[in-house]
């Protein structure tokens, strides 16, 4: 929670001194018509910047509580912009700095006030439509009584209640016989109002308890915290993070679990995908299009529904590399697969089937690196057999992924190889990072170059 205020602040900064850089070039141009600026008026920007930076941060307008309330926003931007006028006042004043224009000087006022206010109503806007999807995927319940459970529900009501949702407090009794079905209850109770995020605060939970709770969480895709039983810090990969003063113990570090980085993945997805799509597909697509009509009858777009975020269907786009087939949603391509066609083997080989993947980034169905989707069949099947192999669709699925850089991509019939697959998948949930996800693209061009074994 700290880190996405550091994020925020950080990203409003930028954005108004960007802002008011344009706010000054445009003032400027329709004072003089130059494209750049003169000497003194270049050093007038960076006052003029340095001086609202200092006034924003004065009047704590960078503060959390007024980012996304626009009310609240206003009434610190009157004293901010009255903060910061004084100040450039002050300085022509006192440097008889009289020659800036008038007419310059209205006109960057005028506009940089005006945009910042645009862009801050426009962040309310997004805001508001953050908290709508929010509301809905914030269904929380908690499990035990006391002291530490009251504190939570606590926390909850102090903050946006039409953010966070509590559904309601399980108490488990300690006795043994009726545990069972207290479990099964809160189970039933889960699946049925679709909730995403469960709390333990039991004081002495047992790490059978612990761990059947764990493994229910994960094939519901519901986030699992531990409150204050800190014996569980021996066991697993664990993070721990405050709602408020109270502990909370994560089962495992999810990076892509705050908005900041979730945030900052999909920019990056967008601006990857958008730079393939146009200045990339265009080149290979009438070419590609005319060798698949030329190599077999059958569309040039393969289309199938794979498995996405928390195993919602979603339909996948490759270029066509096998003979049309009633095998193709069922049967994993295996090596020397004569359903593969000729030009198959290269579009396998070189990735290439794989480029009409970037318009499912753009929609937002596919990351440009996560975890690769499955076919449903195998996704419902490799479920039951692996355990936590849902775990991996925490993320969204990407083009290419951890596992496929060390050698986990092409068929996986063997569940050894699948195990392997998910824990490479889920090691890339715990360790995400912008830098991660360059690293990975950059080793996958590496690898299309050099070639791999495993692509057929």
């Amino acid at each position: 929670m700290q880190s996405n205020r550091y994020y925020y602040r950080i990203f409003l900064i930028i954005t108004d001194f960007v802002l008011l850089d344009l706010s000054c070039k445009l003032a400027y141009y329709l004072r003089f018509g130059h494209s750049e600026y003169e000497y003194f008026y270049a050093s007038f920007f960076i006052i003029y910047s340095l001086a609202w930076l200092g006034s924003a941060m004065f009047n704590k307008t960078y503060e959390l509580e007024h980012i996304f309330s626009f009310k609240g926003f206003l009434k610190r931007l009157l004293f901010t912009a009255s903060t910061h006028l004084l100040i450039i006042c002050l300085y022509i004043v006192s440097f008889k700095a009289y020659y800036y224009s008038r007419f310059f000087l209205v006109a960057a006022y005028t506009s940089s006030l005006l945009s910042i206010v645009f862009f801050r109503y426009l962040m309310s806007i997004i805001y508001r439509y953050y908290r709508k999807v929010s509301y809905s995927t914030r269904k929380i319940v908690v499990v035990g009584t006391g002291e530490t459970a009251t504190s939570l529900f606590n926390f909850f009501q102090t903050q946006d209640t039409t953010v966070y949702r509590f559904m309601g407090n399980f108490e488990f009794s300690a006795a043994n016989y009726y545990l069972q079905a207290q479990l099964e209850e809160l189970k039933q109770f889960c699946a049925n109002e679709k909730v995403n995020e469960l709390y333990l605060t039991l004081p002495s939970s047992s790490g059978k308890l612990v761990d059947d709770i764990a493994s229910f969480a994960d094939q519901h895709f519901i986030y699992f915290r531990i409150i204050t039983n800190f014996d569980i810090l021996q066991r697993k990969d664990i993070k721990v993070e405050l709602f408020g003063d109270i502990p909370i113990v994560n089962l495992r570090r999810e990076p892509l679990k705050s908005l900041g980085n979730r945030l900052l993945k999909r920019t990056f997805d967008i601006a990857f995908s958008l730079t393939v799509i146009i200045f990339v597909f265009p080149f290979i697509f009438p070419i590609v299009a005319l060798l698949i009509k030329l190599d077999s009858p059958g569309p040039v777009f393969f289309k199938q529904m794979r498995s996405g975020r928390k195993n919602r269907k979603f339909l996948c786009y490759k270029f066509r590399t096998m003979r049309v087939n009633e095998q193709s949603d069922s049967a994993q391509a295996q090596k020397n697969d004569k359903r593969i066609t000729q030009l198959g083997v290269f579009l396998r080989k070189s990735s290439i089937d794989e480029l009409p993947q970037f318009f499912n980034v753009l929609k937002g169905d596919m990351s440009v690196v996560g975890p690769r989707p499955h076919m449903l069949k195998h996704t419902e099947e490799y479920s039951k057999i692996i355990e936590k192999f849902l775990v991996r669709h925490f993320v969204t699925p990407g083009i290419t992924g951890h596992a496929q850089i060390n050698g986990f991509r092409g068929g996986t019939e063997d569940p050894r190889l699948m195990e392997k697959r998910v824990e490479y998948d889920t090691w890339y949930l715990q360790n995400w990072s912008l830098m991660l996800d360059i690293k990975i693209v950059f080793l996958t061009v590496w690898n299309m170059i050099a070639g791999e074994k495993n692509a057929y």
